[in-house]
């Protein structure tokens, strides 16, 4: 099993940015891809961005360009650099790994208000 524990949310301003981490329990390098998700009030929870053990990344549309996933494995941790936050962006923010699907941290908030 895995435990994903996450952190650096908060309130910012649109165009503002934040850097989120998620310490995963153990090496994530034996996972084959870590992702982050997000969940705004009343919706679905989405696949933000991806990061495989090769260091091939995905973004969702929404956020290319302005979002960065990058890990340190020596750390086991995974990062999600957020530019250019918009309004939508707010939600909860969770670290997941497809190869345990039914893990989930506690997720962090992210608000993006002026």
């Amino acid at each position: 099993q895995v435990q994903f524990v996450e952190s650096g949310g908060g309130l910012v301003q649109p165009g503002g940015s934040l850097r989120l981490s998620c310490a995963a329990s153990r090496n994530i390098l034996i996972f084959y891809r870590m992702e982050w998700y997000r969940q705004a009030p009343g919706k679905q929870r989405e696949l933000v961005a991806s990061i495989t053990r090769d260091t091939n990344t995905q973004y969702a549309d929404s956020v290319k360009g302005r979002f960065t996933i990058f890990s340190d494995n020596a750390k086991n941790t995974v990062y999600l650099q957020m530019n250019s936050l918009k309004p939508e962006d707010t939600a909860v923010y969770y670290c997941h790994t497809s190869s345990v699907p039914n893990i989930w941290g506690q997720g962090t908030q992210v608000t993006v208000s002026s």
